[in-house]
């Protein structure tokens, strides 16, 4: 466990952002479709894909997707990853979710996509003071949250 009193620390600013952001996924062509064709995410291709793991996407074991803010989701194959809790409520992991900002005059739009595309939700619109947010799940049960600004 870190100690709060390390004399040992990173100043503020050395950390310029997030690189990517790794999910292990049970079926590859749902979660591609679900961050790609759902989500409207761009998928890397051919030059686009990190040298680095270049062979694992050749191998269908990997697919990269990366935010409009340059942010990369990797998708890694794991066939036999144990299903999450039963209870959607439940969370089985220590990270809670994934949150997207969006205009708040394209927010209706999003939740409309999600909707008619039958994701399972879990709960909202809410509209709090921060915004307003709608939850849903990937198809692995992650929690996706797509939010906005108050208007």
């Amino acid at each position: 466990m870190l100690s709060t009193t390390s004399t040992f620390a990173l100043t503020p600013g050395i950390l310029r952002r997030v690189h990517h952001i790794a999910f292990n996924v049970v079926d590859l062509n749902a979660s591609r479709h679900f961050y790609g064709q759902i989500l409207g995410l761009h998928e890397l291709t051919g030059e686009e894909v990190p040298s680095t793991l270049k062979t694992l996407v050749a191998e269908g074991k990997v697919a990269n997707f990366v935010t409009p803010d340059g942010t990369v989701i990797d998708l890694f194959y794991e066939p036999d990853l144990a299903p999450p809790d039963a209870d959607p409520q439940r969370q089985f992991t220590r990270a809670n979710h994934l949150a997207f900002d969006i205009d708040p005059a394209l927010f209706d739009r999003a939740v409309a996509v999600i909707q008619q595309n039958q994701v399972t939700i879990d709960h909202g619109p809410v509209t709090r003071p921060t915004g307003r947010g709608f939850y849903f799940y990937d198809p692995d049960g992650f929690l996706i949250e797509i939010r906005c600004d108050p208007i």
